[in-house]
């Protein structure tokens, strides 16, 4: 074999291995919001309201293995993948700044019809806007990239998780609960009964709570920082690293994570508690799954287990989408207006179902075209073309 043609094998392996990566995260992503699409989450203590028998077994085991994980793994995918598409660019003699910023407005215009006439929970407006800012960092080395992050992230936390502890002493139980119930009446009637008129004021106003100003800075340090460090993993070439170096942080994120994301069960109520989980437990148990998939694919035999998977990744914008869509149908007043009365582990398995839909649909799909359909428009708007879609 030549050293070209085991250059392409290497460079298929890593893109199989990351449209895998992407497609859990997509299931992990699906499996968190379900809980908003059926419920008022914004207005109420999930502790609270799934407290009993199977529907406080199926919170806890949501809330230990997928809350604050797979949006951390997303966006550290966003930049490793944002590094590959510097490279494919610029070797084809492209400039990058132009393509990226296409890219990246076609992304913030997606994540606004999103949020404003799907969904309030919409990501794509933050990572296009963080997006923006990221383009001047992305030409950086791996050390200054990883450096970067790793402090941009860890100083923010640090600081936070002090302010925290310090203040939860001179906070009673009622001050550290900022949950409505006037809020859960209004959000259910809307949802359950309201007019589209009403259901997109409400959305928008959902979208606020999430994204006011006075949330943009913790934004910020949640989110922009894993872009580099996803970059910085991808200038490190981590998905050819060697398999022992792997397994050490497979293991270590693992035991980190774990430890990390049960804190809240011993601190119930705690902010403190509940912040240590989300940023340091969520972040861990994200790079455990990354590391777990990419030594899973090493094995010949476990990467065409999970092949089907690596479909919904490739497709990863369409499906997350999608998603939003059936499930704003099946809750919404517009659709069935289910909303408010299913329980929690009668949406997880409706995640099941849907996702393994989108698995079958996934690959029946790229069967005859060679990406999904919005992958699709957003590279004709990339290049300024129109790009062959059926294979």
């Amino acid at each position: 074999m030549s050293q070209n043609s085991g250059c392409k094998t290497e460079q298929r392996d890593r893109i199989v291995a990351i449209d895998i990566i992407r497609g859990i995260s997509i299931f992990g992503i699906f499996l968190v919001n379900m809980m908003s699409f059926h419920s008022p989450l914004l207005y109420v203590d999930p502790h609270t309201r799934w407290h009993q028998g199977l529907e406080k077994y199926t919170y806890r085991f949501i809330d230990v293995f997928a809350e604050g994980s797979f949006y951390p793994l997303f966006a550290l995918l966003f930049g490793y993948s944002f590094v590959l598409f510097r490279e494919k660019v610029v070797g084809q003699g492209m400039n990058f700044t132009v393509l990226a910023l296409r890219r990246l407005f076609f992304l913030l215009v997606v994540g606004i019809i999103h949020a404003f006439f799907i969904w309030h929970g919409d990501i794509l407006i933050q990572y296009s806007i963080l997006g923006f800012i990221f383009i001047f960092f992305v030409t950086l080395p791996e050390r200054s990239l990883l450096s970067s992050g790793l402090y941009l992230y860890g100083v923010p936390v640090l600081f936070l998780q002090i302010w925290l502890f310090v203040s939860t002493w001179f906070m009673n139980k009622d001050m550290t609960n900022q949950f409505d119930p006037r809020a859960v009446q209004h959000s259910l009637h809307i949802y359950q009964q309201g007019t589209i008129s009403e259901i997109t004021k409400m959305r928008i106003t959902d979208w606020m709570v999430t994204n006011n100003t006075g949330n943009i800075p913790f934004l910020l340090v949640s989110i922009f920082p894993l872009f580099l460090i996803g970059a910085g993993f991808a200038k490190q070439k981590l998905l050819e690293r060697s398999f022992k170096r792997i397994s050490q942080m497979m293991y270590l994120m693992l035991s980190l994570g774990l430890m990390f994301k049960f804190v809240p069960y011993l601190f119930e109520g705690n902010p403190w508690a509940q912040y240590t989980q989300e940023s340091i437990g969520g972040l861990c148990l994200a790079i455990f799954y990354g590391a777990a998939i990419i030594k899973i694919t090493q094995h010949e035999k476990m990467t065409k287990w999970l092949s089907p998977i690596a479909a919904v990744g490739r497709m990863s914008i369409s499906n997350y989408l999608f998603q939003s869509i059936i499930s704003t149908c099946i809750f919404y007043s517009y659709g069935f207006g289910f909303y408010g009365k299913i329980s929690l582990f009668s949406g997880t398995i409706l995640v099941i179902i849907i996702f393994i839909g989108q698995i079958i649909t996934s690959n029946l799909w790229l069967k005859r075209f060679s990406v999904g359909p919005v992958e699709w428009i957003w590279r004709c708007f990339t290049y300024m073309k129109v790009i062959k879609l059926r294979k």
